[in-house]
């Protein structure tokens, strides 16, 4: 049973997001939150799988909230909540600070009911919850915006240092948009062996899911924006 913590400053929307939870019989619905604030505070106390969480709201937004929910519960040395961003067409900016900040991923928020729920199933599952093609787009859009840094390339990432020549491979066409199926098809590999490869990246990186290890692959320079 997948327990869930819906984060909103709309009554109404969290009434609609419990009532297509609650419809489902892997799904609970742990809480609702209408603050960052209390977002926080019943992520502590309920430690929910999965907080399904809105990026507009008064006084602390879901950025914050996110950032603070994985810093507590890291500090405490329990295991963080996989926490699902709520975005807009217009908010590509938000969602990659959200995915900055800690979240596993983001969905539109006028998606199909259908895909919310595939996404909360995948965000607990530790996977990504978005086509891989529009996690890179996302990235791209932003990245493309910050400042060309100057001076001495960079020192080497170390979290990539362990990292093998496939693994590293691995990361690189992960971080350009494939699935597991087509670096299977691609590199002549089991699908079996690439999610073997993929488990020990996350574990060598200290990514917690595939979307974190593609903002390990950018910040490493594996990859450039588009």
């Amino acid at each position: 049973m997948t327990t869930v913590l819906i984060v909103d400053d709309q009554p109404m929307q969290r009434f609609g997001f419990r009532m297509l939870l609650e419809s489902q019989d892997d799904l609970r619905v742990a809480g609702e939150a209408g603050t960052g604030t209390e977002a926080v505070r019943l992520a502590a106390e309920l430690a929910p799988d999965v907080v399904l969480m809105d990026i507009r709201m008064p006084g602390m937004d879901g950025i914050e909230a996110t950032r603070r929910i994985i810093a507590e519960r890291a500090e405490a040395a329990e295991d963080c909540p996989r926490i699902l961003i709520l975005t807009t067409f217009d908010m590509d900016e938000y969602a990659y600070a959200g995915l900055r900040a800690g979240a596993s991923g983001f969905l539109i928020k006028d998606a199909l009911p259908e895909e919310l729920l595939a996404g909360i199933r995948a965000v607990a599952a530790g996977d990504a919850i978005v086509a891989p093609s529009l996690t890179r787009r996302l990235l791209d859009a932003y990245v493309q915006h910050l400042p060309t840094a100057a001076g001495p390339a960079p020192a080497p990432d170390p979290r990539i240092a362990s990292l093998t020549d496939r693994e590293r491979e691995i990361l690189t066409v992960i971080a350009q948009g494939w699935s597991n199926a087509e670096v299977a098809e691609r590199l002549h590999l089991a699908e079996s062996t690439v999610k073997t490869h993929v488990s020990r990246i996350l574990a060598k990186t200290g990514a917690r899911d595939r979307v974190q290890a593609v903002i390990v692959a950018y910040d490493a320079k594996l990859v450039e924006p588009a």
